[in-house]
């Protein structure tokens, strides 16, 4: 019978051409749909997860209680990695990172030659916490001195053209203007393609705190700036280990209002946003929606399939007379043509792979991927079970309804549709089009979501803003350079602050004024900056002056926005001393609010000081109409005033549609 069953499958494709060839390109679209979006959603589900340790592996989060609402983040006291190593037995190994993102490019030199690279600063239990390969040095020790440097496989080739016996070769690397002479004390072999962190080279934590000294910072419970992680010994309740670090920093810091608590770090992807303190989902969202959409094509494909067979049955109508005039049950005819389907959707599947592997580049340069189609035994399971279900669903209608022929009537030619048959074809139709429509309204609401991003008044201009890390001459002779740079035809205006006004900030919660309730602390970000920065940015100012060189340096002078002057509870606030850090300013100015952060999360408090020293980022706007035209004049200039260094900048506005990434690619898959 299964021959059979086959040599009828077989001929009514043939003889059915159109009706088999429309039924094979539905099903195939929709399966090649569907596998892409399976490999995308596998690989979101799998980012960050790597090493038998997984499990163990955590990142210590903070929750800051004020005014009734609490604010969950990632920046910790520079202290924590190593107290919480020292003083908590469930912790193995714990190491404080410094984002590679609040630096940008390192300049490393050797032997004359200058090379840009992406690093980090973290504690010397970086490379127990997080199972990068080493193929050169131990792990127990690689990062224990302030002069270690770890590189990658990568970086190694192109600055010394190998990875054998480099270790204990000398590098000099710069950073905000400081040289700081190291030597490579180990080598990586590289970052797994589903982790988040990109960086070329790893500097001792030590070091970093070296430098924050140099430029005039303190060390204290109240700074709050890396990410902590841990490594937590197997067996540990994290129930149990949260309760114990609660209030670890309370411990330490009688005045201070912040909790703590450790997620999962292969959570820090998808589970990345919080409301008043308790995890509200994240990127996991789009996960979700994805995964629905596969479901709805898959749906709508199905439903075509069975509309079609269904809407031919009468070609067929002799076919299952015969067969039931001559004793074939019913049970037989509904295997024939459930094993049809299925065989359609296999062949569909053929197709499919086909045409994912002709899409799949075009697919990986829309979401930013490297997704390969490698046929591993999961991936066949996986293909298999999404196929075959495929096809039971496709076949289902079809096959209960022509198994339902009465063979009599059908012999007779008098088969006449029942009300309710109709009715279930409508039905399909209407259900498949709503479909459509409910992702056609899906998708016309993520571009207008889109459209508000990229006209929304955000407080400050980012458009036709360069910016660029300061190093070599233009660290150590800031006031020449930023006075030459403001003097070139195209340069409307340009200055120095701390990292970027765009996403990564420095946090404190070292600030007094008079009013402030008795053992409350409130987060404040940070920015140093020099003259000029918030007329370069468009930064309005609501109450008071920005800083200015015609009143001196402006040292003692501090500039909060809105929100900050919001929470404190401040009335006519300019012309009020604050403490920070022990020291007293005197608030000049109030600027209005403006979003540093994506628009996901509320303005929160802020304020300016002036300190070059602490500045690592040139801000320059350019004129619009003349970016191509100043640039041009830039890179000569620079070539000019910081010869051996390659000038690298970026649009502002690039960095604030990295915000939105994940809405970005959302757009772009739909």
């Amino acid at each position: 019978m299964i021959k059979h069953n086959l040599l009828v499958t077989y001929r009514n494709s043939i003889r059915n051409k159109s009706t088999f060839i429309i039924n094979l390109l539905g099903l195939s679209t929709g399966l090649a749909c569907v596998l892409l979006i399976y490999l995308w959603v596998n690989s979101e589900l799998n980012i960050n997860k790597f090493g038998k340790d997984d499990s163990c592996r955590f990142q210590v989060m903070e929750n800051t209680h004020n005014s009734g609402s609490i604010t969950t983040g990632p920046s910790t006291p520079d202290l924590l990695a190593q107290t919480l190593a020292e003083e908590i037995p469930e912790v193995e190994y714990a190491s404080a990172v410094t984002p590679s993102s609040w630096f940008g490019n390192f300049t490393l030199s050797n032997d004359g030659n200058n090379y840009k690279a992406m690093g980090q600063f973290a504690g010397k239990d970086f490379f127990n916490v997080f199972p990068y390969d080493l193929l050169e040095g131990n792990k127990t020790n690689i990062l224990s001195g302030n002069n270690s440097i770890v590189i990658s496989e990568q970086l190694a080739l192109k600055i010394f053209h190998t990875t054998d016996n480099i270790i204990g070769k000398p590098v000099e690397s710069q950073l905000l203007g400081f040289k700081m002479p190291v030597a490579v004390s180990g080598v990586f072999k590289g970052i797994p393609s589903n982790s988040t962190e990109r960086f070329d080279f790893v500097l001792s934590y030590d070091l970093w705190l070296d430098l924050l000294k140099q430029m005039g910072s303190q060390i204290n419970w109240g700074n709050h700036r890396p990410d902590t992680y841990v490594l937590l010994k197997n067996g540990t309740d994290v129930k149990e280990f949260n309760s114990k670090i609660k209030d670890f920093i309370k411990r330490k810091n009688q005045y201070s209002n912040v909790t703590l608590f450790a997620r999962p770090y292969s959570d820090n992807y998808l589970y990345d946003k919080y409301e008043n303190g308790i995890l509200a989902g994240g990127k996991i969202e789009y996960v979700k929606l994805f995964s629905i959409i596969a479901a709805f094509i898959l749906l709508i494909a199905c439903i075509n399939f069975m509309n079609l067979s269904t809407a031919r049955a009468s070609i067929r109508t002799k076919e299952v007379g015969i067969k039931k005039a001559i004793g074939a049950p019913r049970k037989m005819l509904i295997r024939q043509y459930l094993g049809e389907s299925i065989l359609i959707a296999f062949a569909s599947l053929i197709v499919a792979i086909i045409l994912v592997e002709i899409f799949i580049p075009t697919f990986n340069d829309i979401t930013g991927k490297q997704l390969t189609l490698h046929l591993s035994t999961n991936l066949i399971f996986v293909f298999i079970g999404i196929t075959a279900l495929t096809g039971i669903i496709a076949g289902s209608y079809p096959a209960l309804y022509l198994s339902s022929f009465n063979p009599i009537a059908v012999l007779k030619g008098k088969l006449k549709s029942s009300a309710g048959e109709v009715w279930m074809r409508r039905g399909l139709v209407i259900f498949q089009f709503s479909l459509s429509i409910i992702l056609i309204i899906a998708v016309i609401v993520v571009y207008r979501q889109m459209d508000y991003i990229e006209s929304k008044n955000l407080g400050y201009d980012r458009d036709n803003v360069i910016y660029f890390v300061k190093e070599g001459n233009t660290a150590s002779n800031q006031k020449a350079f930023i006075t030459e740079l403001r003097n070139i035809p195209g340069i409307v205006n340009a200055s120095y602050m701390s990292q970027n006004i765009v996403g990564v900030m420095s946090y404190t919660y070292d600030v007094n004024w008079e009013g402030k309730k008795s053992g409350t602390q409130m987060r404040f970000a940070a920015a140093h900056v020099d003259f000029g920065l918030l007329e370069t940015l468009g930064i309005q100012m609501k109450e008071g002056r920005s800083f200015s060189e015609s009143f001196g340096s402006d040292s003692s002078g501090i500039v909060f926005n809105q929100a900050a002057i919001n929470e404190m509870g401040l009335k006519n606030p300019v012309g009020k001393v604050i403490k920070l850090w022990g020291r007293n300013l005197r608030i000049i100015g109030v600027t209005g609010d403006f979003n540093f952060e994506s628009l996901h999360e509320k303005v929160k408090p802020f304020f300016f000081i002036i300190d070059p020293t602490r500045t690592t980022t040139v801000m320059a706007r350019v004129k619009a109409g003349m970016e191509k035209a100043t640039i041009e004049k830039l890179k000569k200039f620079y070539a000019v005033f910081n010869p051996g260094f390659t000038f690298d900048f970026n649009f502002l506005d690039q960095d604030y549609q990295e915000l939105y990434s994940s809405e970005q690619k959302v757009v772009a898959l739909s």
